[in-house]
């Protein structure tokens, strides 16, 4: 698969206009250039035009379910080695109540696409960290190159002044550590090196965090993948 020459972006609006096409924005930039598209026609033309550029990519990449990966996170939580055969009676049981009373079953998907990148400049992660019923969202955007974790609350409302919602990281194998409170609208962390396939998630905690290193109620989780 080659692109060819003449279609690859120079910079400025061009850059701009592919990488929207391809779906490589995070997702601020995204409804910037989405609310741009209504009001700038010339803008508009060229989002046309890389999407008739690259529609012919299309056929190099066949549709295919998303990969079912609550069995692996259950796992990294659990520490158990079959996880599938355990999650029906395991729902039963008192002993992963801090984990189905928050979020339930952690939704998760991976994708593999196409995308350009800016020479030097390291891919940033994206996690959507959900509830179950949608009614709190958190947004986290971490940066590799900085060590630096935006998270942001995109729907729902503040824990009260008796709780706190708090950041977990967990990686393969291991379990959840804290990372920092996320009660305001928006923070940024300084947290250790993650990679593609870690997982976030938020649990609402007593004010000023878990009293014992633990997730009290986990609220939803997400697995971080390539913005």
């Amino acid at each position: 698969m080659t692109t060819p020459q003449s279609h690859i972006p120079e910079g400025g609006d061009d850059l701009l206009a592919a990488e929207y096409v391809l779906g490589v924005l995070p997702l601020p930039e995204r409804l910037a250039v989405e609310a741009r598209l209504r009001d700038d026609p010339a803008f508009a033309e060229r989002v046309a035009a890389w999407s008739g550029h690259l529609s012919s990519l299309d056929a190099d990449f066949p549709e295919v379910p998303a990969p079912d990966l609550l069995p692996q996170i259950e796992a990294r939580l659990f520490g158990r080695a079959d996880p599938a055969g355990q999650r029906a009676s395991g729902r039963r049981g008192l002993g992963r109540r801090w984990f189905l009373a928050g979020g339930g079953a952690i939704a998760a998907a991976a994708a593999v696409g196409v995308f350009l990148t800016r020479p030097g400049k390291p891919q940033l992660l994206m996690a959507e960290i959900a509830a179950q019923d949608g009614a709190l969202i958190f947004q986290a955007r971490y940066d590799p190159g900085t060590g630096i974790a935006t998270i942001t609350r995109t729907r729902g409302q503040a824990p009260g002044d008796a709780h706190d919602y708090e950041l977990w990281i967990i990686h393969p194998g291991q379990v959840p550590s804290p990372a920092g409170l996320v009660s305001a609208p928006t923070r940024r962390l300084t947290l250790p090196k993650l990679a593609a396939g870690d997982t976030l998630a938020v649990s609402l905690e007593p004010a000023g965090g878990s009293p014992n290193g633990k997730p009290t109620q986990v609220l939803g989780a997400g697995v971080l993948s390539l913005a």
